[in-house]
């Protein structure tokens, strides 16, 4: 997290024209390649055209000697087209094993365009022209932790003799059972979220702007690579994966948002 300053050029808004400061987040993204093709027929997977043998999948997975080529292997009869893609985590010095994923291919002629895609880097340039992002992970790990904390359950009086931090009451006598919705301890955290409608307030190079702090950033160090600015939080720890989209659902109100990057205060 940090603060950036930013000139509010939002229709009607009580602070038009004003600096103003908001919350952002400082994402890194490395550079990605792609792995395999994959073709779909009725929702199936038809078949997978292996385009990479680089050195780093070998840590994550077993790598063919020779690639195929699209132009030969690919199917006739098919119907959809995703891409399973990796990161390039040389370029941000962070750790040394690939993060796969799949996704999915928004064109007239979806082959073309993965075939002008095979082989190079698909960079922040290619995806982040959206003004509004979703970004997908998984939030912090909390451990085992009781109804108090994990369901927010009152403390009980304090003379009570059965323990201030239960539950008062599991259910009625009937249903002879304790139903799901009683609360209960269990694992709380590390859970796959979507923090949706993201504003975008620009991307760099660190080449082109440095904005890392003297010492490098609280828990993660400096940034080496590209980086985007989101305004908000977004859920998980410092280090951790996140897969930044287009927004799925964007809304009349995040759309009308307009804001004009002036600095970013680390």
């Amino acid at each position: 997290m940090a603060t950036a300053v930013v000139k509010d050029l939002t229709d009607k808004s009580m602070t038009q024209n004003k600096s103003i400061a908001v919350p952002i987040t400082i994402l890194e993204v490395p550079n990605m390649k792609i792995f395999s093709v994959r073709f779909y027929k009725y929702s199936k997977v038809l078949k997978d055209v292996v385009v990479s043998n680089d050195k780093e999948l070998k840590r994550k997975l077993k790598v063919p000697k020779q690639v195929k080529s699209l132009d030969k292997d690919a199917p006739k009869d098919y119907d959809d087209i995703k891409l399973i893609c990796y990161s390039l985590p040389n370029s941000i010095n962070l750790k040394k094993t690939p993060d796969l994923i799949e996704l999915a291919v928004s064109a007239d002629d979806k082959l073309t365009l993965v075939k002008s895609l095979v082989g190079k880097e698909i960079t922040l340039e290619n995806f982040a022209k959206s003004d509004l992002l979703d970004a997908r992970g998984l939030t912090k790990g909390k451990g085992f932790q009781g109804p108090v904390k994990r369901f927010g359950v009152k403390l009980r009086f304090h003379k009570t003799e059965k323990g201030r931090r239960k539950v008062g009451s599991i259910g009625p006598w009937h249903p002879a059972r304790v139903t799901f919705q009683t609360p209960a301890a269990g694992q709380l955290g590390m859970f796959s979220r979507v923090t949706n409608n993201l504003k975008n307030l620009g991307h760099n190079s660190i080449k082109e702007k440095d904005i890392n702090p003297v010492a490098g950033f609280k828990n993660y160090g400096r940034i080496k690579s590209n980086y985007i600015l989101v305004k908000g939080s977004v859920q998980g720890p410092a280090k951790r994966q996140i897969l930044i989209t287009p927004s799925y659902r964007p809304t009349k109100l995040k759309l009308k948002r307009k804001f004009e990057l002036q600095e970013v205060l680390t």
